[in-house]
Parts: structure tokens; C-alpha cells; sequence
């Protein structure tokens, strides 16, 4: 059996997961910020005392140097921040993305890429809706001011934690 290039490429990247490795931004960008004209890339780079920082805010470990931030903008003005992220499932990461207004509070959260077998409900629009206006004060707590899915337990406790820390991210890094 022959194959041409394009059609080995495909099956070439099918077979090794690679388009599922690779989640969508922009759609997840425009239902976030439905008004947003443009999102100007703004990657942070992290020095250790930042990182030590975010972590004293939120009490979570700060992983990575580098943080993909996008600038939401209309009309010139900040909407806020598009943030893109990684925790643990309980084996496997899920990506996600959080919108973050200026003055700190959760705009949405969306769920970019959940590649565990079971506890997927935390994609429902339902479940994720309970961050909405969350600020670094909030506990982000598991049956209390955020549901546990049963299931789901592990990856429902690390999307909070790290939505927490993107909070204490845009605070440390991102605030003018």
C-alpha cells in the first residue's frame, strides 16, 4: 500500500496523539472575551522570586518559568487576560484556559484539552460557571464555594488550584 506524503503525515500524527496535544486557543479566546477585537500574545517570563510569590498568594507551586498571557483588547482598551495552563488529572494533563479581568476576578475558565478517561464533567458549562467572579480571596475549595464531581475528584481540585494561581500570576506578573 502507497501512501502519499500528506496522508502519511495524517495518519503520522493520528497515530501519535499529536493533534490532540495541540488544543485550539482562538475559539476558546472568543467565547471568553465575545467583545475582544484583537489578542495581543503577551508571554510572562518568571524570575524565582516571582514564582516564590505567586505561591505565597495562592499556596500553590508556581511549575513553570514561562506562561502563555494573552491581552484581550477592544477599542484599544485591556478586557482582560487570556490565560493558558496545565495541571495533573490524576495521570494525565489537562489544559485549560482562564479569563482574568483587570482587577483581578474570573471572568470564565474553558477547558482546552482533558485527555483522562473518566471525570470528563469537568468540561460541562455548568461546573465551570462556579468560577466565575472568583478573586484570590475566594477559598476555591472543594464542596465548598467549588463542586466536587464525583469521578473527578482529583482533576476538580487541580483546575481550582491553578485557577487560583493564575489569579496570583496576574497579580505578580501582570498588574500595571
Amino acid at each position: 500500500m502507497k501512501l502519499r506524503a500528506p496522508a502519511l503525515l495524517l495518519l503520522t500524527v493520528v497515530l501519535t496523539g499529536r493533534a490532540a496535544d495541540t488544543p485550539p486557543v482562538a475559539p476558546a479566546q472568543h467565547a471568553l472575551f465575545p467583545t475582544a477585537e484583537r489578542f495581543v500574545s503577551t508571554p510572562v517570563a518568571l524570575d524565582k522570586a516571582q514564582r516564590r510569590a505567586i505561591e505565597d498568594l495562592s499556596g500553590v507551586r508556581q511549575r513553570q518559568d514561562q506562561q502563555p498571557v494573552w491581552r484581550a483588547e477592544a477599542g484599544g482598551e485591556l478586557l482582560g487576560w487570556f490565560i493558558v495552563d496545565e495541571v495533573i488529572g490524576k495521570h494525565e494533563f489537562i489544559t485549560y484556559a482562564a479569563a482574568l479581568s483587570p482587577d483581578g476576578h474570573v471572568i470564565g475558565i474553558d477547558i482546552l484539552a482533558y485527555r483522562e478517561t473518566y471525570g470528563g464533567e469537568v468540561r460541562d458549562a455548568g461546573w465551570r460557571q462556579h468560577f466565575e467572579h472568583k478573586t484570590l480571596a475566594d477559598p476555591f475549595a472543594l464542596d465548598e464555594d467549588i463542586p466536587n464531581l464525583t469521578g473527578a475528584t482529583l482533576s476538580s481540585r487541580n483546575i481550582s488550584k491553578g485557577v487560583k494561581r493564575l489569579l496570583a500570576l496576574q497579580q505578580v506578573a501582570l498588574k500595571p
